[in-house]
């Protein structure tokens, strides 16, 4: 069984920052790709960036430049990501997700464990 459990969520002002962390634990695979994804109310779940145990990563284009994934590849447990420069439209329910394989796929099937998510609402 694997857990998921997102923490650093928030209310922040635009033009802000914000850091967000993953932990994992049960029995997972240290070599799996992670990821961030989100939803907005009322809209469909979207990648925000993923990261393989290798670093490689990927970031959705409204994203790009203004937040950064990484991983502690001392602790594969562990996975964050700040988020700077937020913008209103960046308000969502921040989801952390395991894939299973060590490829920062961008496609939401690829990832097989999700957290229960933690919410980040930027004010104008």
């Amino acid at each position: 069984q694997v857990q998921l459990v997102e923490s650093g969520g928030g209310l922040v002002q635009a033009g802000g920052s914000l850091g967000l962390s993953c932990a994992a634990s049960g029995s997972i695979f240290m070599i799996n790709a992670m990821g961030w994804y989100r939803q907005a109310s009322g809209k469909e779940r979207e990648m925000v960036a993923s990261i393989s145990s290798r670093g490689r990563t990927y970031y959705a284009e409204s994203v790009k430049g203004r937040f950064t994934i990484s991983r502690d590849n001392a602790n594969k447990n562990m996975l964050y990501l700040r988020m700077d420069s937020l913008k209103p439209e960046d308000t969502a329910m921040y989801y952390c997700a395991l894939a299973l394989l060590n490829y920062p796929s961008p496609d939401i099937d690829s990832y097989k464990y999700w957290g229960q998510g933690t919410q980040v609402t930027v004010s104008s």
